[in-house]
């Protein structure tokens, strides 16, 4: 059925707005940290998708990076394996390590891939141990406390932080015209498994490929201010002043510190967007108005 005038003028519009965007960041890197609501809604997901592929076909090179604590919680609780938490982490001993990598390494990783496949994609799955694509250090948690004249060291198990990204690996993919998607599984140097914050990897990852941007799905619309607005543009020295203030706090910080970390270490721009929103990776990259918060070195 033929389009009526108006539509197919909006369409072209559309299209005819994006143009600048396109030749803006054709041959340029975007990470993006997959998660949260946009992960386990059926209509974003395939949104997402689309989104994936449509990006590679414009000649934007599209990395994923993907969580999935949701998912190893549940099947944690169906294997009735009780889980602890310290500062927000999973304390991950080699029972849960085994379950993070069935569900992170399989389940959820297989289903992402599968999804961008179905969209006319080519998308590989990749876990951290693949080619020793993230090499990994077992994290040190201290803890303070009045009893002890030093912070105490907390073993968390088999919870890990990002040594080195292998750049090589990631490159002969996208040169290859396929969309890497990368678990956060990474690998110590005696082939220990260890399980890292999704967000910490998919900023190393976008440092280490010196990409363009940094692109952080989450669950909220973006950076607040203490007023409740959402603060669309910043400067990195802004951003820390708002940590300063007591404005950006509790489970936000380490997404920030991620997003911070990645522009002062070469990355143009961080984004911290709305993933409820449909498209959103779209209309942050190809519109000025976005859907969520900028971070530039500034």
């Amino acid at each position: 059925m033929a389009l009526d005038r108006e539509t197919a003028m909006q369409v072209a519009a559309v299209l005819s707005k994006g143009l600048p965007y396109i030749q803006r960041f054709t041959g340029k890197t975007v990470v993006i940290k997959y998660g949260g609501n946009a992960m386990e809604n059926e209509e974003l997901k395939s949104s997402f998708a689309r989104d994936m592929v449509l990006m590679k076909l414009v000649g934007i090179n599209p990395i994923v990076v993907h969580g999935g604590g949701p998912q190893i919680g549940e099947l944690l609780e169906r294997l009735h394996i009780q889980s602890r938490f310290v500062d927000g982490m999973r304390v991950t001993d080699k029972q849960t390590m085994d379950v993070v990598e069935m569900v992170l390494g399989g389940q959820v990783n297989k289903q992402i891939v599968s999804l961008i496949n179905k969209q006319g994609g080519t998308a590989v799955g990749l876990t951290g141990k693949d080619a020793n694509l993230i090499r990994a250090r077992k994290l040190e948690v201290l803890s303070k406390s009045d009893e002890f004249a030093k912070p105490e060291i907390i073993d968390i198990g088999h919870v890990g932080d990002v040594e080195s990204v292998n750049v090589e690996v990631i490159d002969m993919l996208t040169r290859s015209n396929v969309i890497p998607v990368i678990a956060p599984i990474g690998v110590g140097p005696d082939g220990t498994s260890y399980n890292i914050n999704a967000d910490l990897v998919a900023g190393k990852v976008a440092e280490a490929m010196r990409a363009e941007k940094l692109i952080l799905l989450t669950n909220v619309s973006g950076l607040k201010s203490k007023e409740g607005r959402v603060l669309t543009g910043l400067t990195a020295s802004q951003v820390n002043a708002l940590i300063d203030d007591g404005t950006i706090h509790g489970g936000m910080l380490p997404k920030i510190r991620c997003a911070l970390s990645a522009v002062e270490q070469g990355v143009r721009t961080s984004h911290i967007i709305d993933g409820r929103v449909a498209h959103a990776t779209l209309l942050e990259i190809f519109t000025d108005e976005g859907v969520g918060t900028l971070i530039s070195r500034g």
